[in-house]
């Protein structure tokens, strides 16, 4: 999940450089943090959010077959 968290945002950013995924694993939870460039933020969130749905959709979506809840949190 963290590996086409990052491709995503990459391909998305002005600064793929500076994005970042951090992973957390609980008993049946997945937590991604993405963090980008704080220039990056408006592209990874989009206009009322719809780049963000569609992030988390992906990846949730993805981790289907895991069995697991997938959070993605976007931090500045």
């Amino acid at each position: 999940m963290k590996e086409l968290l990052e491709v995503i945002a990459k391909n998305l950013v002005d600064f793929p450089d500076k994005v970042q995924v951090t992973e957390t694993e609980n008993d049946r939870t997945l937590v991604l943090e993405l963090k980008v460039a704080p220039e990056d933020m408006g592209k990874v969130i989009g206009k009322q959010g719809r780049i963000a749905k569609a992030i988390r959709t992906l990846v949730k979506a993805s981790g289907v077959h895991e069995d697991k809840k997938i959070i993605v949190e976007i931090v500045q």
